[in-house]
């Protein structure tokens, strides 16, 4: 998410995610011991699947043709079967027997409308790009033809067809997506404007299902879905969750045996890393700095769109130092925009973040990060610059981060003055909605196991590309890999891997980390499957020993 993904910092990985037994402590394993409480770095902003920006937790109560399992593979869902074509553009899908949590039961239809809903331009979902590729999808969204049209229809209540425009080599994966799970219309309509506004106001799909959230709050539940057809499969009654705002408050609480994992800072990371409590969980998160392209501050745009200067600004920085000393969570060094560890290719297994490495990008190299400051200052006619750098004060990297940019920039970039902003996530988020920033530090975690899910967010019009970066070679080879290549394998691949060369060369995004959080852990809390991308946490497995 992020992907996911957003995958701006305020995103829905949820990073903070923690754990707790409670109830009775008996050795009978009995269910009221099934119980586990979870912090959160902040509130769940929405449970509307048409407009979340992330699924790391609702992807445990809302379920899609697929759901995904260990390794990112995808599992078994609401779909008992799924055949595609011999030219790859017409998948099947057959239903099994399930209910929604309330009891009616999920039928094709379900599908249909959740689909037609979710990228009808009214609905403003910021994933409906997602759905490019799909039959019709890209006129739909910029509103030439209606959401009707959509290639995916309901011969009958137990099938499925969805209609191709071009294959689309991770589509089955994308399917374990809960953005293209089933609404129930008939529930949508009742509720009207309130739908999704509580948790009473919506029904659920997925192994667990909502109480006690009012769209502010700070503690929320997941409980065990009775009506989910694999229910026998889920342990857990019940999972509560807290905001907890800070690693230090985690820990106590962990401490005091009232949580059973928390996230930690890079400072408790020093001290804890060797416990044999401590854990790491990777995710393909590249965190970045963003560039408003269109920057309302005239000098700041001239800057921002000079490709010397960004350069500048990316290599002053040593992501050694900041992963290693400022950090020390176990975060990565990353080898440009796409994070490693997301896709390999299948001709000689060498990793996409391998093959788009462009020299001197992400370097640590302050002679020539001053030649090309240098160089970009006399090409706009500048001497001093003055960039303020909007932050999340959410997630827990951020605020050492900042310091680090702050006086890293100062002490390479002469005539470089930096401000911070660091605030509430959904603030900051707003704010580079707005194109409200001169630097944003922004991030995004795949949604899939594929180069793409990085890749497309930055061509010219996604709600993603923050800093409105725009690159006309760059776009024509993201839609060579998508039309005319898609069915090509390594003519994709290589597609992918020179486009991403282009943002990298250009900085268009500069990145600065990839996350990995690092935990203290208890031993009684078992099988919690952890994916890099996409859906990040899944509970359904998860028991208290």
């Amino acid at each position: 998410m992020k992907k996911s993904k957003v995958l701006s910092l305020a995103v829905a990985l949820l990073v903070g995610v923690t754990l707790v037994a409670c109830g009775k402590q008996n050795k009978t394993g009995s269910a009221d011991k099934q119980v586990l409480k979870l912090s959160a770095t902040a509130p769940l902003d929405t449970i509307d699947i048409s407009k979340a920006t992330g699924y790391g937790q609702t992807g445990n109560v809302f379920e899609s043709f697929y759901r995904l399992g260990e390794d990112g593979k995808p599992t078994a869902g609401l779909a008992k079967s799924g055949q595609v074509s011999k030219d790859g553009l017409t998948w099947t899908f057959k239903l099994r027997e399930a209910n929604w949590s309330n009891g009616d039961q999920i039928t094709a239809q379900d599908f249909v409308y959740s689909w037609q809903r979710t990228i009808n331009p009214k609905t403003k979902s910021p994933y409906s790009y997602l759905f490019s590729g799909i039959k019709n999808a890209d006129d739909i969204v910029a509103g030439k033809k209606k959401s009707s049209e959509l290639g995916i229809s309901a011969p009958d209540k137990r099938t499925v067809v969805v209609t191709l425009e071009k294959p689309i080599a991770y589509f089955k994966v994308l399917m374990a997506y809960p953005l293209f799970g089933p609404q129930n219309q008939k529930v949508v309509e009742k509720y009207g404007k309130k739908y999704a506004t509580k948790s009473q106001y919506m029904v659920y799909s997925g192994p667990f299902k909502i109480t006690k959230w009012n769209g502010t709050s700070n503690k929320w539940s997941f409980v065990k879905n009775n009506q989910y057809w694999d229910k026998d499969k889920v342990k857990l009654n019940k999972i509560n969750y807290t905001v907890v705002e800070n690693t230090n408050t985690g820990y106590q609480l962990y401490q005091q045996n009232k949580l059973d994992l928390t996230p930690l800072s890079s400072q408790q990371v020093k001290n804890l890393k060797n416990s044999d409590q401590f854990k790491s969980y990777p995710y393909s998160y590249v965190a970045f700095l963003s560039y408003n392209f269109n920057d309302e501050n005239e000098t700041n745009r001239k800057a921002l769109n000079n490709v010397n200067i960004r350069k500048a600004l990316s290599l002053a920085l040593d992501r050694k130092t900041l992963t290693k000393k400022v950090f020390g969570d176990g975060s990565s060094v990353p080898l440009g925009f796409v994070a490693t560890g997301l896709a390999t290719n299948e001709d000689n297994g060498q990793d996409f973040a391998k093959e788009q490495v462009v020299k001197d990008t992400v370097d640590y190299n302050t002679k020539l990060a001053k030649q090309y400051w240098q160089k970009g200052l006399e090409e706009t006619g500048l001497k001093e610059l003055k960039f303020n750098i909007l932050a999340s004060n959410d997630n827990a990297n951020n605020d050492a981060l900042t310091q680090y940019l702050q006086s890293q920039y100062t002490k390479v970039l002469p005539g470089l003055t930096v401000e911070v902003t660091n605030i509430p996530g959904n603030s900051a988020t707003t704010r580079a909605r707005q194109g409200d920033f001169d630097i944003y530090v922004s991030g995004w975690g795949g949604d899939f196991n594929d180069p793409i899910t990085f890749l497309q967010i930055m061509t010219s019009g996604t709600s993603y590309n923050y800093g409105k970066y725009e690159s006309q070679a760059y776009n024509d080879l993201i839609a060579k890999a998508t039309n005319a290549d898609a069915n090509d394998k390594a003519a994709r691949w290589n597609d992918l891997v020179q486009a991403a060369k282009i943002i990298n060369q250009e900085q268009g995004v500069t990145p600065l980390y990839q996350q990995t959080t690092a935990y203290m852990q208890k031993s009684h809390v078992k099988g919690i499957i952890h994916n890099t991308a996409g859906t990040q946490w899944n509970y359904k497995y998860t028991y208290i020993k």
